[in-house]
């Protein structure tokens, strides 16, 4: 819908609304709308152009608002709007309607919001209103302005505002179309008097600002027809007028003498009145914008404005303060005393604005501080920053973390950081310090600044909405102020950097020149004068250069207190913006002050001092300690170390140093000194551990925001001051998105930053670069200096203190001395406690020439090369100066020195010059000074300059053109003559009491000269081919003397390697010959030089000499002749083994140096091994053609025997291994030599006769049973007995090779004791299990005894002998191992006890081998009866006998096998034998005498005896199976003596005792218990023996032998045997004793019942009760063996008996009878059987098997029947088959002693 239809529709609404009571306005209305729908387009042109009918169309809406009527006026002035958008108004009815809208103005709200728009429309519409018609029109708009109603004043306030600004905008319009000649132009009068004319609108413009300048002012305006508007209105309006239209002001005279007359007049006293938050915060805003847009035009009112605003800001806010000293006070009003918080607040805030425009305080510095006369004030602002921002330290708190970790946050107040910057840095730098120190007691930890935390959410100037000022927190304008100090220094870096940039980096460069990668500062003196490029860096260079002190002391305040991050890079980030400032415009000092400061903040002296002291907690760390550590709660202190904000600190401070390294000139040496600390810092102990523990949350940390830097654009609603920062809400920072200053801020990076800033230095011009170089020296020299004096006061180094000369290097101007008068250095190395390690310079240095090698050498020496190495060697040659710092220097200088002959062209002139430089500065180096004693530093830096010597000859050797007589010198120098007695080694009756002296034995550091010339001297000889005869014969007698030497390793290769490369190269020209014998001659040279060293006092040196010795010796050996052969056994081996030997049978070295002792042994060891080889490759060749090969065979065997009566083992085993290689050579003999081969061994083995007696005195002694330990004999090890052993063998080979027969039997007894003592050697320390296998010396020893010829006679008997000794061994011999302990002896619990064996000498694989070889051998020989006639079989049934006995107390027999016990072992062999004695000696007959077959039965029946008699004991605790089968095989003994002893014993020429003995042995074992051991105590209550006898018990003691029997109700100790009960034969012999056997049985129990009542007896006794008697009555005797057994002699009447004499008395007749029955043992035991049958008690029963069938009459009983006890059977006949049918039945044992006698009555006739 269009704007006409809009008024179509508005005047049907009025005709509509005043139809009934305002009919005139009805018609008016119908009217215009008769005209408009006539002609809508002509209507509104003519109303346009004030045509005819204009007075219609407007006359019903002057009419409707005539009415009053709120309705009708809404809608006239609605149809007033439509009709001005239309444009169809004309200019004249303009008056008419302004004063019909003021005649409304009254209505209501409505309505006056309707005229507000209608005005505004009306205005903007016809822009030809001027004058007093503009004047109605804005009074209008002022007057509802006024308005009670906030919207009615907002909205009039708001239409003012654009009305104003379409003033303004008419005035820009008409500028631009520059019509004023077309324009009437009107006279106005002017502020200052003048007058003159402007345009229309210019006069508009001019009229309303001068009111508003007016009414703000309390006074009346000339404009408008107003009598007040509120200041604070006026003021807005100002604001807006001069925010959006500065450039008219600029062009237009008039209104800037509105400005200077009116306007500054009016916010310079408001400013100065009492405070009103809305008058003083409008009158700010505008001050900001005179400032920032006028400064130039109103350069006294601004002048005026600014200090007015740093007064303000100086003051305190509590007391008033005096006016800045520069400033006149003349046209600054007078400030109160007190002025609120935020009248300061506002200042800063408008302050923080004009910093942020640099080229306004570059302007304000050209008009103001430029002039000598002039305010300074931008001096001044600096100055009241400084103070505001340090007033109130407490509130800002105190950073721990910029003190650095692990000490305390408060620094020392009376320290500053020793960086002399000199003049006013230093003492600016000071006072900042100062001022820090001073308030950091007023701080708080828990204070801090951020912009989260301190800010405002709306900046207080932009409040305008407030009538009283807000709340504002504390550290608000603290915030402010950092951010204005932020500013500026951003404004200089900003302006200074990119024109430093294009000037000095990116110029135009003539053909040829290099870039410029590390500018000079620039040079304002050198830059055009004329151009404002070089003014404005004039300009800034003088603002610095004036403000920088002030600056500077801010910033450091600043950047301790607790900051959030991004505060904390801002202030940081000016520290970079000032120094790099500084630095471009070529500010010294400024530029080195803001170094020291930043250096103090990045390495605080703290952190080094308490570095130095610092200790690692030695406490182990647990899961609980590091939780808590994490949390804070506890933990061991933090080491010392940089914080995050210390390494941001660092990183700048290396960044800035990067960034003008190649303008820094001398103050090279502050910065190098201050990454010296850091390096310390970020390297030493801790330093890792506190970077990862720093704690990041730490006051402010946490407090996120964005730059406080960054300007805010203006918005349309609100007018904020340029470059102030518009709040925001600030967001939680992240990790990611933090500054990258504190990004990679950990010590490896820094330590890597470090490192790139010296790497930078090959980017610097050669001016530059001897600035850098002549820096590092010089703090080199400083520090070595300083560390001189500590290390003097300590004593670190007992070294020369004698001065270096007065021109010393250290003592010129480099060295500390000269400066330390006025420099204050605290930088944490000057401490008494340690010394540093390094130069931090020295080393750096060193880097630095390697990168700038080419300059070294391409560019005159005076850059770099005399600054560096003179540098160099005077700290290598200052004595005072640490060990290390002195070892550092000469490393650096060395690495140069190699490198400086690898990157030399090898041709032109510059060769030489370069060649003789770096040989020369070596020579210093090397060459010691024989003025000043050396030290052990000195020598080691003559050991790294020969090591520099060695490497230049490996490299660049072959390049060498001169210098060959200064290499030599060097290399002798190292060397001096040995002592007379190393010299002379071969005398061994001098007196030795220890090691032969060396060259350098009392000058350690000499043995690493000697090595690293010694390198050199071995690659010299590399090239023997082109030396000389004498060359050859120095080369040798230099090696000689390098074989000398201390450094054992050298001394080994001179004497082993070098010397062999010599003697190859002596050989190879030999074969001239022409000059074969100067060679010959100088070989023999070279072996007694190489026979010189085979003494050396050192082991190695020893062995080197000797191999190299006896390898020449083998390898031209061949070649020698016999005379020359003669020549070198007489004079070169024997006599080296008579040195080895006298100086081995020194006491010293046996008592007092036993490791040399050992040593001396080794090589003892390795000549006797060489020479053992030398004998055996040249014996049968060369040596035994000797003339004098018998005396030096004797020598030879003699040594050896000597060798193992008094050398140690060690030297024994060698000796006779050499002994035995000797032997075997000989048995590769031709045969013509067998005269002298035999003689050869004869000898040998009177030495080993003479040797075996060695071994058995040894024997009879323990080595340690006397501390006089030196008159004992040595104690022999296995592997001495083992070679010994293999001697003897070999010896006994090699005989019977010539000789073709067997030893006598004679010498082999001699080797059989021998070989028995070497088996049964007590005191070997290197004895190895024998458990499961036999140990080296039992095998070769048995080894040897197989190889000896059986078929002599008596050898079979000897061997037989011996092995069955060696069998018996285990039990008999068995030892713990000398040292250990023996072990426990526990019951064997187990078929197979286990033993500690590893540390005894048990000989069980030993036993185990010769039982069954026993066995063999007597298998093989058993039809000779030699072996029985001399005793041999005893001797094996004796040994046999030995583990059959012992049984279960046998060792284990393995440790790890299976193998059966050693008693069944020895049974089983002993059974073999058995079984083949017997037949054989009856098959041999009277070869034997009668008492050595008494001799063989009685052993083997007493071998037997033991078997059956050992204690069994330990198989109760056996497994059931276990036990059966050791009872199998205790039943295979019984049945191998059944079977294969008892048929041979009836052999008359077996004694009877033999047989008794045997059927005792058999009694014995048969008992099933140890009633007679063991007898508990009767109790006291019982009476004695005689009266408790029963009657009963007196009768069975009258029966028998008379034994008294006592009885007992003990159970009794029940012998294992009880399995073995059921013997059944036995001899005829054997009857008393079985008869013995029986009655003990019964006699038992008839005692013992008698005591024990109803009480039951135990099984077994019941078994054996009845067992006995059913034997008894079984049993039937050859008649008449009973009375022969009873006879004197059993034997001769077992066969036949005398007959009965029919003369003896009745009794006796009877008696005789009796015992030639078959029955008579019955009757022998008739009485006790008599006492059993008289038991009133029951008596034992048993279930047992009978023969007698089943019947139905005995099924229902069970009692047995007298047949049935006669027919009673064993159970195994039962279970093994052989009864078919058989019945059990309970036998009682009253029963069976029935039944014997009824045998005896029907014996003796009187029972059928």
């Amino acid at each position: 819908m269009s704007s006409l239809a809009f008024l179509v529709t508005e005047l049907q609404s009025l005709a509509s609304e005043t139809r009934r009571k305002h009919p005139d306005v009805r018609e008016a209305a119908e009217k215009s709308l008769a005209i408009l729908r006539s002609s809508p387009e002509q209507a509104t042109a003519n109303l346009a152009s004030d045509g005819p009918q204009s007075d219609d169309l407007l006359k019903p809406v002057f009419m409707g608002c005539a009415t009053k009527n709120a309705k009708v006026v809404a809608i006239s002035l609605g149809s007033l709007q439509r009709l001005i958008a239309l444009k169809a108004v004309p200019h004249s009815a303009v008056p008419r309607i302004i004063s019909t809208m003021s005649d409304c103005m009254n209505q209501g709200v409505d309505i006056q919001l309707r005229i507000l728009q209608t005005l505004l429309s009306l205005i903007t519409n016809f822009p030809a209103i001027h004058g007093d018609l503009l004047g109605e029109a804005l009074l209008l708009c002022f007057k509802l302005q006024e308005s009670r109603i906030a919207v009615v004043s907002s909205t009039a306030a708001a239409t003012l505002r654009q009305l104003v600004m379409f003033v303004f905008d008419k005035v820009v319009d008409e500028d631009r179309r520059d019509e004023s000649d077309e324009i009437h132009l009107s006279e106005i009068i002017l502020p200052n008097g003048d007058t003159a004319r402007l345009t229309p609108s210019a006069q508009d413009a001019f009229s309303i600002f001068e009111d508003l300048c007016l009414l703000a002012n309390s006074e009346k305006p000339k404009f408008l027809h107003l009598e007040v508007l509120r200041k604070t209105f006026a003021l807005e309006l100002i604001e807006s007028v001069l925010t959006n239209y500065h450039d008219i002001f600029r062009k237009h005279t008039e209104l800037l003498l509105l400005l200077q007359h009116h306007l500054c007049p009016l916010v310079l006293k408001a400013l100065s009145d009492r405070p009103s938050f809305p008058l003083t915060l409008r009158s700010t805003r505008v001050v900001f914008l005179l400032l920032k847009q006028f400064s130039s035009e109103l350069k006294t009112e601004a002048e005026v404005f600014l200090m007015l605003l740093i007064r303000i800001i100086g003051s305190d806010s509590d007391s008033s303060s005096s006016a800045p000293p520069a400033q006149s006070t003349d046209s600054i009003p007078h400030l109160p005393g007190v002025r609120p918080l935020w009248v300061r607040v506002l200042a800063v805030e408008i302050m923080r604005g004009l910093c942020s425009d640099a080229e306004l305080m570059r302007n304000v510095w050209d008009r103001y501080d430029s002039e000598e006369t002039g305010s300074k004030v931008f001096s001044t602002l600096v100055t009241a920053l400084k103070r505001l921002i340090t007033e109130k330290p407490a509130l800002l708190g105190s950073c721990s973390q910029i003190y650095g970790l692990g000490v305390s946050a408060a620094p020392d107040s009376g320290s500053s950081y020793g960086l002399d910057v000199g003049g006013v840095a230093g003492m600016v730098a000071n006072a900042a310090s100062a001022t820090v120190s001073g308030m950091v007691g007023m701080m708080g930890s828990e204070a801090g600044l951020s912009v989260q935390g301190s800010a405002m959410k709306l900046q207080c100037i932009d409040q305008l909405d407030k009538a009283d000022s807000p709340p504002i927190p504390e550290s608000y304008i603290y915030l402010l102020g950092v951010q204005c100090l932020v500013s500026l220094c951003e404004g200089f870096a900003s302006f200074v950097g990119p024109l430093y940039n294009s000037i000095m980096v990116q110029r135009p460069r003539s053909a040829g020149e290099p870039v410029i990668r590390a500018p000079p500062a620039l040079d304002l003196s050198s830059l055009p004068q004329d151009e404002s490029t070089t003014k404005q860096l004039r300009t800034v260079h003088n603002m610095v250069e004036s403000g920088w002190p002030a600056l500077l002391a801010a910033l450091s305040f600043l950047i301790a207190t607790s900051l959030s991050d991004d505060l904390f890079v801002d202030v940081l980030s000016s520290y970079q913006a000032m120094t790099n400032v500084s630095g471009m415009l070529g500010l010294t000092t400024p530029r080195d002050a803001f170094f020291t400061s930043l250096a103090k903040f990045a390495v605080p002296t703290r952190v080094v001092s308490s570095l130095e002291n610092y200790v690692e907690p030695q406490t182990p760390r647990t899961p609980g300690n590091t939780l808590s550590e994490n949390l804070g709660l506890s933990g061991p202190p933090q080491p010392p170390g940089l914080s995050e904000r210390n390494m941001a600190c660092l990183k700048v401070f290396i960044s800035s140093a990067l960034f003008l390294a190649g303008s820094l000139g001398e103050s090279w040496f502050n910065i190098l000194e201050a990454l010296q600390n850091a390096d310390y810092v970020l390297t030493s102990k801790g330093a890792k551990s506190a970077s990862n523990k720093r704690h990041t949350l730490s006051p402010g940390s946490t407090q996120t925001g964005r730059a406080v830097s960054m300007p805010v654009s203006q918005t349309s609603s609100q007018v904020h001051p340029p470059g102030t920062p518009r709040p925001t809400t600030p967001q939680p920072q992240t990790q990611s998105s933090r500054h990258p200053m504190l990004v990679d801020a950990d010590p490896e990076t820094l330590v890597n930053a470090i490192q790139r800033l010296f790497d930078a230095s090959k980017n610097l011009d050669d001016r530059a670069f001897h600035d850098f170089v002549t820096a590092l020296c010089k703090l080199s020299a400083a520090m070595v200096g300083m560390q001189s004096e500590r290390s003097e006061t300590l004593t670190v180094e007992s070294e020369s203190t004698d001065e270096l000369p007065s021109n010393s290097p250290l003592l010129s101007p480099l060295s500390p001395a000269s400066e330390a008068a006025h420099r204050r250095r605290v930088s944490g190395i000057h401490l008494p406690r340690t010394l540093r390690t390094g130069d931090f310079s020295i080393g750096k240095l060193g880097g630095v020439a390697t990168l700038n090698i080419h300059r070294l050498i391409y560019r005159d020496p005076d850059v770099a090369w005399n600054v560096i190495t003179s540098h160099l060697l005077s700290v290598i040659k200052y004595i005072s100066a640490p060990s290390t710092i002195r070892v550092q220097a000469a490393r650096v200088l060395d690495d140069v020195l190699i490198v400086v002959p690898r990157n030399l062209s090898t041709t032109g002139e510059l060769q030489p010059k370069v060649q003789r430089r770096v040989l020369d500065v070596l020579a210093q180096q090397v060459i010691p000074d024989n003025n000043i004693p050396a030290s052990p530093t000195d020598v080691e830096l003559r050991r790294m300059g020969l090591e520099t010597l060695h490497q230049i000859l490996q490299t660049s050797g072959h390049t060498l053109v001169i210098g060959w007589e200064v290499i030599f010198g060097m290399l002798g120098s190292v060397c001096k003559p040995a002592s007379a007695e190393v010299t002379s080694p071969l005398s061994p009756g001098a007196a030795r009491h220890r090691l032969p002296p060396l060259g350098y034995a009392s000058e350690k550091g000499y043995t690493s000269l000697v090595k690293i010339a010694f390198q050199s001297l071995t690659l010299v000889c590399d090239s023997l081919s082109q030396l000389s005869p004498e060359h050859l014969r120095l080369c040798i007698t230099t090696l000689g003397q390098f074989g000398r030497q201390a450094d054992t390793n050298i001394a080994l290769t001179a004497a082993e390697s070098l010397l062999w490369g010599v003697s190859d190269s002596i050989q190879a020209k030999r074969k001239d010959e022409d000059k074969e014998a100067e060679f010959s001659a100088l070989w023999m040279f070279l072996l007694l030089e190489i026979l010189g060293l085979c003494t050396d006092g050192r082991p190695e040196v020893r062995v080197g000499a000797i191999q190299t010795l006896f390898r020449t010796l083998q390898l031209y050996g061949a070649t020698l002749s016999l005379s020359t052969w003669d020549e070198c056994i007489w004079k070169v081996t024997f006599p080296l083994l008579d040195s080895i030997t006298s100086y081995l049978r020194q006491p010293s070295t046996q008592a007092d140096q036993p490791t040399q002792a050992e040593q001396w042994d080794d090589s003892k060891v390795l000549a006797l091994q060489s020479i053992g080889s030398i004998f055996h490759d040249f014996l049968t060749s060369k040596i035994i053609y000797l003339d004098t090969f018998e005396n030096a065979w004797k020598t030879f065997v003699g040594h050896i025997k000597d060798s193992w009566l008094n050398d140690s083992p060690v030297i024994s085993a060698s000796a006779v291994r050499c002994l035995e290689k000797a032997v075997k050579a000989l048995g590769s003999a031709e045969p013509e030599l067998k005269d002298s081969v035999i003689n050869a061994l004869e000898v040998v083995w009177q030495a080993c006769d003479e040797m075996g007696q060695a071994v058995v005195k040894k024997q009879l002694v323990t080595p340690l049973s006397t501390p006089d330990s030196q008159s004992l004999p040595r104690v022999y090890t296995q592997e001495s007995l083992m070679a010994f052993v293999d001697a003897i063998r070999c010896t006994r080979t090699v005989f019977r090779t010539f000789d073709d027969h067997e030893w006598s039997l004679e010498r082999l007894s001699r080797m059989m004791a021998i070989l028995k003592d070497v088996l049964t050697y007590p005191h070997s320390p290197d004895f190895r299990p024998d458990i499961d296998a036999h140990s080296p010396v039992q095998t070769v020893v048995l080894e040897a005894i197989e190889g000896i010829d059986m078929s002599g006679p008596g050898v079979p008997s000897l061997l037989l002998r011996d092995l069955s000794e060696f069998s018996t061994l285990p039990f008999i011999a068995a030892f713990d191992v000398p040292g250990s302990q023996p072990p426990s002896k526990l019951a064997s619990t187990s078929p197979r006890p286990v033993r500690d064996s590893q540390r005894r000498v048990t000989y069980i694989a030993l036993s185990k081998k010769t039982m069954p070889l026993l066995v063999e051998l007597f298998l093989r020989f058993k039809d000779d009866a030699a072996i029985y006639v001399d005793g041999t079989v005893e001797a094996i049934f004796s040994a046999y006998a030995i583990p059959i006995k012992m049984k279960y107390e046998c060792p284990a027999p393995s440790k790890f096998g299976k193998d059966p016990p050693l008693w069944k072992t020895a049974t089983t062999n002993f059974l073999r034998i058995v079984k083949e004695s017997g037949a054989q000696i009856q098959s041999l007959g009277t070869n034997i005498p009668d008492e050595r077959v008494e001799g063989i039965w009685r052993q083997i029946i007493e071998t037997f005896r033991g078997g059956i008699l050992a204690d069994c004991s330990p198989a109760d605790n056996f497994p059931l199976d276990v036990q059966e089968s050791e009872e199998n095989f205790d039943l295979a003994l019984i049945a191998s003596l059944e079977i294969d002893v008892v048929p041979h014993l009836g052999d008359l020429r077996v004694p009877d005792y033999v047989v008794s003995q045997l059927a005792k042995v058999l009694s014995q074992g048969s008992r099933l218990r140890e009633a007679d051991e063991y007898q508990p105590p009767s109790p006291t209550s019982l009476p004695d023996d005689s009266k408790r006898r029963s009657r009963s018990f007196d009768k069975v003691e009258k029966f028998g032998d008379g034994t008294i029997v006592l009885g007992t109700t003990e159970v009794g100790y029940f012998s294992p045997r009880e399995r073995f009960s059921y013997w059944k034969r036995v001899a005829a012999l054997s009857v008393p004793s079985l008869l013995n056997r029986c009655r003990t049985t019964l006699v038992s129990y008839v005692a013992d019942e008698a005591l024990r009542g109803t009480m039951p007896f135990p099984r077994i006794r019941e078994e054996e009760l009845l067992y006995v008697l059913r034997k008894l009555l079984e049993l039937r005797l050859w008649p008449g063996i009973l009375w022969a057994a009873l006879s004197d002699s059993p034997t001769n009447y077992c066969i036949e008996q005398p007959p009965i004499e029919q003369s003896l008395e009745p009794s006796k007749l009877i008696s005789d009878a009796v015992k030639r029955s078959a029955k008579a043992h019955l009757f022998h035991l008739y009485p006790v059987l008599s006492e059993i049958v008289a038991t009133p008690r029951k008596t034992p029963t048993a279930w047992v098997m009978t023969h007698a069938r089943k019947t139905a009459s005995r099924d229902a009983s069970n009692a047995a029947k007298p047949e049935e006890v006669r027919k009673s059977i064993a159970w195994n006949d039962v279970t093994s088959g052989a009864v078919d049918e058989a019945r059990a039945i309970e036998l009682d044992a009253r029963a069976v002693v029935k039944e014997c006698l009824k045998e005896i009555g029907r014996e003796m006739g009187v029972v059928q």
